[in-house]
């Protein structure tokens, strides 16, 4: 593994130091804004990671909030620390592991607010956040604080002015939002090393954080607590923190480095001895930059708007935030069944915020990365193998059972059908089986009724679930077909089915139905009820994407589809209507801000209306992206809102992601080229561009004109140009072969 990450390190700074870039030349990772979703619902996090990362070394306010889930808000103006570990943009507020700040004697004043531990307060004028690297100016102590990192070790470096008192402070302790320390542990082995862990919980179950702390100055003393209280080296607690005192002339410099493992404080120290060898922080730096810049570079864009740019580069960036790696150099990992298991062959990955991410940054990744989608399959089984079901929500080695669906199935079989390579099939269908299979998660009665029926007395979200099932089985029915399983491909098939025995013909949505079979009495679609999952029946009325034909027949064909479909983004909310905080990102009933709706826009293509969905898209493309740290309109929930803009202004987006079909929407660049790892190149370009011709006129397809309004996962993969003609006007007489839930890979 050691060998193998030095190659890839190497590899990459050379691509970005001789030949891909002249001297001077903007990089593509310049025009990355991480403070994209710091402000308003995005929970985004500033700080320094590298793709797909375990540490996200980032800063912290240190306050508790929703709008701190991250540990970060653009609108405060305090810092009380860096933490090594964070979750972008979700809604969980865990993680926070391991906080280091620097301080001195220059300011000494503590508040209730952070739990009276030190902090500064900061100016964004003094502060820098770039993939791979934070800057902030800490004011008070006049310290400069900076950040950078590699996959398993976090980099700090502080600059000092001079005094008497200065200090580190490392505080095991801290913790925010949901996350509490269980168990905590500090030895100080020597004058420049530390070592323990962090054992906590929350939002994950059980947590467990091994580090070493090396610095590169010797401390002159230190006092260690327990619980807030000095005792002697070393210390066992809940609670525990260590401050490192220093004599600190004009402009000291000290490098603080953390090696990270979910395993053992061996791990860690491994992860230190591979990654972070010395206290060349400007050279890890360099590294993080050109790692960010190689992932970048796989798509290269031409458009004279650099706000476009800025924002698709941003989404780019956050779209490879998550999933996280777990495993420590060696394979060892933390396993979901409390062991210390290895990953052999492949990287342990965790953070799979898989209701969110089904849909849209597992099929991006699936084009853009692969070889990391292969250790991402060979991670949701080695969770099967230590639980006995697939992952519903992981993370840190733990089922947090967030969520619903079973939504590693479609990440699984549109990765097999894809041909992603170095997973065990039968394996993989056996854990998809067993998990569909179980009684738990309310299977039960999904399999015997047919739906999952209300509870009026609680919160289940019985019409989501049923219809998130629905889907999971279809995919499950084609893995079973493609592996000649034909009674199984049966069985799943009519299950897929099942979003019918919810469908009320009368209201024309999906209604909530009681165990007796009878719809409940009380039904108004707008209403946000328990029975849907953070939504409301306007926005997952829409959610059979294994068979929009079959919706739009029990609807009443194509003219009662369209009226639907122009009502949901037509139906504005009224003044007194109550939206709930997911809410966000409105156009008409259709909230952008919240997932489950992310492929409605697309779907005038079923009817042969494409300029309904040009439209549509190009204004979520426009409304609801922006560069600045209010940019995201909802959460960016660990790559799916950023991975639906990147698809959407490429030009098409996966309706049904496991289908292998990517269904036209409405480019938004001049040219955008692909970079496959296969060594292919699949390019898109766009005559007439601008932002009012935002209606397709004509498609070519490799040098001929094509007539359908899709576009399949081979063919990109394959390399090629794909060439979309822009007016101003919708061009109503096309007739395209319209996308079929049949179309299959």
């Amino acid at each position: 593994m050691k060998k193998q990450y030095l190659i890839y390190v190497l590899f990459v700074l050379l691509l970005s130091n001789c030949g891909l870039h002249k001297k001077g030349e903007i990089q593509l990772t310049d025009y990355v804004n991480p403070f994209i979703g710091t402000a308003g619902p995005g929970n985004t996090y500033p700080g320094a990671t590298v793709p797909f990362g375990m540490v996200q070394l980032s800063p912290d306010i240190g306050i508790p909030g929703w709008d701190r889930i991250a540990g970060y808000n653009y609108k405060d103006s305090i810092i009380s620390g860096f933490s090594h570990m964070h979750l972008s943009g979700t809604g969980a507020g865990d993680l926070y592991d391991i906080l280091v700040m620097p301080t001195n004697s220059r300011f000494t004043k503590r508040i209730k607010d952070n739990n009276f531990i030190p902090f500064s307060r900061f100016s964004h004028d003094k502060e820098t956040a770039v993939p791979g690297y934070y800057a902030v100016n800490l004011l008070d102590f006049g310290i400069k604080a900076e950040l950078t990192a590699t996959a398993r070790t976090g980099i700090h470096k502080y600059t000092f002015p001079k005094d008497d008192a200065s200090q580190i402070n490392i505080d095991l302790g801290y913790a925010l939002n949901w996350d509490a320390p269980i168990e905590t542990y500090i030895n100080v082995v020597d004058q420049t090393t530390i070592e323990g862990y962090r054992k906590s919980t929350g939002w994950a179950n059980e947590q467990r954080v091994y580090f070493v702390i090396k610095l590169s100055k010797p401390f002159k003393s230190y006092q260690i607590f327990k619980n807030d209280s000095l005792t002697a080296n070393p210390s066992k607690a809940i609670k525990t923190k260590v401050v490192l005192n220093y004599n600190t002339i004009d402009e000291d410099e000290i490098i603080l480095k953390t090696g990270l493992s979910t395993a053992s404080i061996k791990g860690a120290y491994k992860s230190l001895e591979e990654e972070a060898s010395d206290f060349n922080f400007e050279n890890y730096k360099a590294k993080a930059s050109a790692l960010w810049e190689q992932e970048l570079q796989k798509i290269q864009i031409t458009t004279p708007d650099d706000t476009k740019k800025k924002i698709f580069y941003t989404m780019m960036y956050q779209s490879m935030l998550a999933p996280t790696l777990l495993s420590d150099c060696n394979g060892d990992y933390k396993g979901a069944n409390g062991t210390i298991e290895n990953a052999k062959g492949f990287d342990r990955y965790d953070t799979f915020s898989l209701w969110d991410t089904y849909r849209a940054a597992h099929p991006l990744y699936t084009i853009l990365h692969p070889k990391r989608v292969s250790s991402m399959i060979n991670s949701l089984l080695a969770h099967y193998k230590e639980t006995g079901l697939l992952p519903v929500w992981s993370m840190q080695g733990n089922e947090t059972n967030m969520m619903i669906g079973n939504h590693a199935i479609p990440v699984i079989v549109d990765a097999y059908f894809k041909g992603i390579e170095h997973f065990d099939a039968a394996l993989a269908y056996k854990a998809c089986v067993e998990s569909s299979m179980v009684d738990s998660r309310q299977l039960d009665s999904y399999k015997t009724l047919g739906y999952v029926p209300a509870d009026e007395n609680n919160e289940n979200w019985s019409v989501s679930k049923t219809l998130e099932y629905a889907y999971d089985d279809w995919c499950l029915a084609q893995f079973a077909k493609a592996l000649h399983k034909l009674n199984d491909y049966k069985y799943f098939l009519k299950r897929s089915e099942n979003w019918r025995n919810l469908y009320d013909s009368k209201s024309t949505f999906m209604r909530p139905k009681l165990k007796n079979g009878e719809f409940i009495k009380e039904f108004v679609p707008k209403e946000y009820t328990p029975y849907f999952c953070e939504s409301n029946a306007w926005q997952y009325f829409w959610s059979v994407p294994q068979n929009i034909e079959g919706l739009i027949k029990v609807v009443g064909g194509n003219l009662a589809f369209e009226k639907k479909l122009d009502s949901m983004f037509t139906l504005n909310p009224l003044p007194e209507d109550k939206l709930p905080i997911f809410s966000t990102g409105m156009i008409g009933q259709y909230a952008h801000g919240n997932e489950p709706g992310h492929h409605v826009a697309y779907l005038y293509n079923y009817i042969n209306q494409p300029w309904k969905t040009e439209k549509l898209v190009r204004e979520i493309l426009g409304t609801q992206y922006k560069n600045t740290p209010s940019g995201h309109c909802g959460n960016e929930d660990c790559g799916q809102m950023s991975s639906w803009y990147i698809f959407s202004s490429l030009g098409f987006y996966p309706v049904n992601p496991a289908q292998g079909i990517y269904s036209f929407g409405s480019p938004l660049f001049d040219t955008a080229t692909i970079n496959l790892e296969n060594n292919k190149i699949f390019v898109i370009k766009t005559r007439n561009n601008s932002n009012e011709n935002i209606y397709i006129q004509s498609i070519e397809l490799n040098g001929e004109k094509t007539d359908r309004n899709y576009i399949t996962h081979k063919e990109i993969t394959q390399g090629g140009t794909l060439i979309f003609t822009m007016g101003k006007f919708p061009k109503k007489e096309k007739n395209y072969m319209a996308l079929s839930s049949e179309m299959f890979h």
